[in-house]
């Protein structure tokens, strides 16, 4: 009877940490100090310094720092290369975690073309780091991952259905919470039981996707790198729709993808959750390296 109790605190963070950034987002150029964040997000400062540390594994202030400009130009050092070099042994450490951890394959082109025909897709809501996770799986694997707020729930999975028009789907979140369990909590990732995904698009999406996987945690790459990489330099806004177009968010990360200055960018779930996804791994890499 104790996950729902975790899982409830884990959504009330959530909705504090996302109303938070998007105030700091908004005033910034302000330096809000803890006091004036809190009481504008309607609470005390003592008790949204304690939700950040749990929830990211730093402080606000930490935190702040973590999604500056400077940041992610240096999350973007040597981004070219990290795609050829990401599997090395040389790059082992905290930043190879997740990545090690993901096993995949590309449904048949048979599959894609038609729309999903033939394929039944379990799904489900589960509770995440950042708001409601949409979880989808066929018996192959993870298919699917979205997110929503609250009381767009049906939307997020509307949205993820329309990618596979003919494909069945069933509403069974009891084949869903392994994978969101596997997925979010760290303490599941491991080498003997890996996290099988399944990749449902063109040939071309497929190429994006698996090149996504190679960014570790705590990296950053941009689009003409990927266009790069997959041997099509020219292709950079082929490649920005296929990022778009991702079906299996923060597993896949395309929240790693910046402009060439170290811009967010868009996100299809929303730029304050890309940066809630960025501050979390910050948190996590400076945990796993020991510098928190």
């Amino acid at each position: 009877m104790a996950e729902p109790v975790v899982l409830d605190r884990q959504a009330a963070d959530y909705t504090l940490v996302r109303d938070t950034i998007q105030y700091i987002s908004e005033r910034w150029r302000d330096q809000p100090e803890l006091e004036t964040i809190a009481a504008a997000v309607g609470t005390d400062a003592n008790h949204l310094h304690r939700v950040f540390t749990r929830w990211a594994g730093l402080t606000p202030k930490a935190f702040v720092q973590a999604l500056t400009l400077d940041q992610a130009r240096r999350m973007l050092n040597d981004s070219a290369s990290i795609l050829d070099t990401a599997y090395e042994v040389g790059l082992s450490g905290p930043g190879r975690l997740h990545d090690l951890f993901v096993t995949h394959e590309a449904m048949s082109p048979g599959a894609y073309k038609a729309r999903g025909g033939g394929v039944t897709i379990a799904y489900g809501f589960h509770s995440s780091p950042f708001g409601t996770a949409v979880v989808m799986a066929t018996d192959r694997g993870l298919a699917g991952l979205a997110f929503a707020d609250p009381g767009e729930e049906q939307r997020s999975f509307e949205d993820m259905a329309t990618r596979w028009p003919a494909a069945a789907f069933v509403h069974d979140p009891e084949v869903t919470a392994p994978y969101a369990r596997q997925v979010f909590d760290p303490g599941f990732w491991s080498h003997d039981r890996p996290l099988r995904l399944v990749f449902i698009g063109s040939d071309f999406e497929v190429r994006v996707w698996e090149t996504l996987l190679r960014i570790p945690l705590g990296k950053a790459t941009t689009y003409s790198d990927i266009a790069r990489h997959i041997g099509n330099p020219k292709a950079v806004r082929a490649v920005g729709s296929a990022v778009g177009r991702n079906p299996i968010s923060f597993v896949v990360p395309c929240h790693r993808v910046l402009g060439r200055q170290g811009d967010l960018c868009g996100y299809h779930w929303g730029l304050t959750r890309k940066k809630a996804i960025l501050g979390w791994e910050t948190g996590l890499v400076n945990k796993l390296s020991g510098t928190e």
